[in-house]
């Protein structure tokens, strides 16, 4: 019986075609997470206009989508490690998908809270998942690009949402954008559970599963033979085979842990000031529901670019140069930006900045994931990811009070310098991080059979 190192093989073998459409199914799942988590921000100024409410009274119902996601991370991430990464993933999915379809039919606002909370627990289940799954789907040279390239659909799902908000609000109302929003990730959740295989690491640590694996790794090109004994090389350093919160805080994680959580609590608390406001701070100001939705549109079109650049460049540079450098920069365009007059018709200067900005705050968190998953092992990283986003929902918990607190005391240019503010504290909390991801070249060579 041949023995098999499945960490080895998928660290060092090659980088096909069949890896690449498992990539595009798992951001294909967080295009509608993107979609989902952005409808309600490109929805507010209707609902404001509609049931006669301001800005501020919608914070609980901002508030309430990250909190589930909190602990949705939480959950998410060790039922990924106990029941599989692709399995949780597509519940996940299927979850946010059938309560967001729910929300076009509330008229109170309690209802509108309760049932973002619920899909908020799908969508903060499915993110650490895809996270996983991409990076073990993959070769270790074109890890952190596959993630990335997976997690920026996050932004790219913003897009969707603020142009189909676009169209849809002014001409139908927002109620079928909400019936849009969870009918697509119903359809896609189904076919993906005949797609979408499980995560190969996962699926070595289960003997019954191996069947599954050996077919896996033929099509990825491997000549597994049909008697074959795997064997898992991260779980060989005397991991423990179930996962627990408490490990990603042993000695040897504890420094990485606590900066991360930091990076990711202030990083998803600046990109939510921006997601769930824009809106209504543009509408504000006086431009059309269709001209204040694009505004998001264009910031999370930005943040696209920003993530995949981003990636490129921790290939050629590694996470802490480029991680860095996007985060001070983040901190210039969002000052610049506290300087300038929020005012209709929109000048060529102002869409820039904010297409530079979103690039650079979204590049800065979307890259982020491929660090949590290089800083764990297989066996916690689930575990590891899903709880460094879920500390992270903390800052999303606390964006709508945090920004709309700061409009109300001063303005648009508080409201932009607490970008800056917090973006200089995400750049601390890198800075103090042991594990970066290295440059590409500094990683071995592929291997290029089994």
């Amino acid at each position: 019986m041949k023995t098999v190192n499945v960490s080895a093989v998928l660290d060092e073998g090659r980088w096909t075609g069949y890896q690449k459409l498992l990539i595009f199914g798992t951001a294909l799942t967080i295009i509608l997470d993107g979609v989902d988590n952005q409808l309600l921000p490109n929805a507010l100024p209707r609902l404001m206009e509609e049931w006669e409410l301001p800005r501020t009274a919608f914070n609980q119902a901002l508030s309430a989508g990250p909190f589930g996601m909190m602990l949705g991370g939480v959950l998410g991430g060790v039922m990924g490690d106990r029941i599989g990464r692709r399995t949780t993933l597509l519940w996940s999915v299927i979850t946010f998908g059938i309560v967001t379809l729910a929300i076009a039919s509330v008229d109170t606002m309690s209802m509108l809270t309760a049932l973002r909370f619920i899909a908020g627990i799908g969508l903060g289940g499915a993110m650490p998942n895809a996270a996983a799954l991409a990076s073990e789907y993959v070769p270790r040279r074109q890890r952190p690009f596959a993630v990335t390239l997976t997690i920026v659909c996050i932004p790219l799902g913003g897009v969707v949402a603020a142009a189909m908000a676009g169209q849809i609000i002014p001409n139908f109302g927002w109620q079928p954008l909400f019936i849009a929003g969870g009918v697509v990730p119903l359809v896609l959740g189904v076919l993906l559970f005949f797609v979408l295989p499980e995560s190969p690491r996962y699926l070595a640590s289960h003997r019954p599963r191996w069947p599954e694996l050996t077919r896996m790794l033929r099509r990825m090109g491997h000549d597994v033979p049909a008697d074959v004994s795997y064997v898992e090389r991260e779980a060989a350093v005397g991991a423990k085979p179930r996962a627990s919160i408490g490990e990603i805080f042993a000695p040897a994680y504890l420094r990485d842990t606590v900066a991360l959580f930091a990076a990711f609590f202030f990083c998803l608390m600046v990109n939510y000031f921006a997601i769930l406001l824009i809106p209504a701070v543009f509408r504000g100001a006086g431009f059309e529901q269709a001209k204040a939705n694009l505004v998001l549109q264009l910031f999370n079109w930005g943040g696209v670019a920003g993530a995949i650049i981003g990636a490129l460049v921790i290939q050629q540079l590694g996470s802490r140069v480029a991680m860095l450098g996007m985060s001070v920069l983040a901190i210039g365009t969002s000052m610049a930006l506290a300087g300038m007059t929020i005012e209709a018709p929109a000048s060529l200067l102002l869409m820039t900045f904010m297409i530079v900005t979103g690039a650079l705050l979204n590049g800065v968190q979307t890259t982020m994931y491929a660090l949590a998953a290089h800083v764990y092992p297989t066996e916690i990283r689930g575990t590891g990811v899903g709880a460094a986003v879920a500390f992270g929902r903390i800052g999303n918990v606390l964006a709508a009070p945090v920004a709309n607190g700061a409009l109300d005391r001063g303005g648009n240019p508080a409201y932009f310098g607490s970008w800056a503010v917090t973006m200089g504290i995400v750049a601390l909390a890198l800075s103090a991080m042991k594990r970066h991801i290295p440059r590409s070249r500094d990683l071995e060579a592929p291997a290029k059979t089994l």
